[in-house]
Formats: structure tokens, sequence, C-alpha cells
């Protein structure tokens, strides 16, 4: 029987750190396609699928986070793991790349093997995909309190206007939007949203909240739709 050919987008400027990635995931049987920038990448993650995108923080031209963005709105890849790769290593800095798409976050320098041993885990990990494409038509588009959220396409419509959102801010809005009334705490929310990711932090979650609630909330200040509930965490308002 013939094993599934798994293939990885590994988007790096520098190139030792480009050959050196790729040929430790060639030697676990991977299929790597590299690229050296940020405009290279995107091309490629528009034009084919991958199972897994490796992508370096600073880019020249487009981004690490612009790129991570793109491939999340993308139609091809928009569920693909993410393995994002940086030189920086404050708190702040991982959270911007998790809140904008990425699954995980490694600093350099790092070793192989940990490379790897990441590659492997989100590899194992459940693509949202799969359970979107189990769904029925009702769940794909959800309509509450004049909230239209379309799980497909991930848009967001609020009282009929369009709502851009990141990929965390979406995840979170659907989330607590398919689960009215039920109060969530923060940390269950991180093992949600951020898949487990351990370097996420309870603050974040409130941060992003926050942000949330000023893209969908007429007031963000006295919110409507998205709850606090005071020593405990979130809820969505009940239906």
């Amino acid at each position: 029987m013939s094993q599934e050919v798994v293939r990885v987008l590994v988007v790096e400027d520098e190139p030792n750190i480009r050959e050196l990635v790729c040929l430790h995931l060639r030697h676990e049987g991977y299929t790597c396609d590299p690229a050296a920038d940020g405009q290279a990448g995107l091309a490629k993650a528009q034009a084919d699928t991958y199972n897994l995108m490796v992508l370096d923080l600073m880019l020249p031209g487009l981004d690490g986070l612009s790129l991570c963005r793109a491939v999340r709105n993308g139609r091809l890849n928009a569920d693909v793991p993410i393995l994002m790769l940086t030189a920086k290593r404050e708190e702040a800095d991982k959270v911007v790349g998790l809140e904008s798409g990425a699954d995980d976050y490694l600093t350099k320098p790092f070793g192989v093997r940990e490379l790897v041993a990441r590659a492997r885990a989100l590899l194992r990990r459940p693509r949202h995909g799969a359970s979107t494409a189990a769904a029925s038509a009702t769940e794909a588009l959800l309509t509450i309190r004049g909230i239209e959220i379309d799980v497909p396409r991930r848009k967001v419509r609020v009282d009929s206007r369009d709502v851009e959102l990141t990929d965390q801010e979406f995840r979170l809005l659907h989330l607590l939007a398919t689960h009215p009334g039920i109060v969530f705490s923060r940390e269950a929310r991180l093992s949600k949203i951020w898949r487990g990711d351990t370097y996420v932090t309870v603050r974040s979650v409130d941060t992003l909240v926050k942000r949330l609630r000023r893209r969908v909330e007429a007031e963000p200040a006295n919110p409507a739709f998205i709850q606090t509930v005071w020593g405990v965490g979130y809820k969505f308002a009940d239906a």
C-alpha cells in the first residue's frame, strides 16, 4: 500500500536555515517545497495544497504574519497547520504570531529534533476542514442575534455589516456563538482556540476578547453579545 505524501511548505529567507529545515523534514519522509520570501511563499500556498507550513516571521517583502493571515483567509490551505520560526523571544511576539493564525512557535536558534517533534505533533492534529466538511448546511451558516457566521467562507456580518476578523477572533466568536449561555473559563478557551499551545497565557484570552468586542459590539464597554462572568470567564448572551 502506498503511503500518503506529506507536503511541507518552508518559507525562510536565510538559505542555511531553509536548507537545514528541508533536509531534516525530508529525512522524515516529507516532501519539502522551499521558498525564499513571503511573496513566493504566498504564490505557492495559493497554487498547491500542503499538509504543513513552516514560516519565518521576519521575511523580506511580505512578512510572516501577513503571509500567515493571507493563508488563513485563502481557500486551498485555510486550515493547514502553521509553525512559525523567529529570532524574537518576547512573549508578546509569540502571542501576535499565534493570534495571526499560527499553531505553534519556535524561536531561533532551535534544535532540529525539536523542530521535527513539533512538525510531527502538528501533523497529528485533526484539520478544521475535516470537521467542517462533516457539518450540516445549517451548521455551516449560523445566525444568532443579528450576527451571521459563514463557517466555510470564514466570513462574519453584524447587522448586515461585513466584519473582518483574524483567525483567532473568528474561532473565538464561533465557539461562543455556538454555545449561547454556556460559560467558558479562560483555561477552557485556551485549549479550544489555541489548541493547547503552551506559549499562550490566560491574559492573552482577555486581550483577544477585547479585540473581538471592538469589532462586533456596538458598545464594547457594554457588550450585548460577549459577556463577562466575573471570576469565571466569558459567555455568549443567551439566545
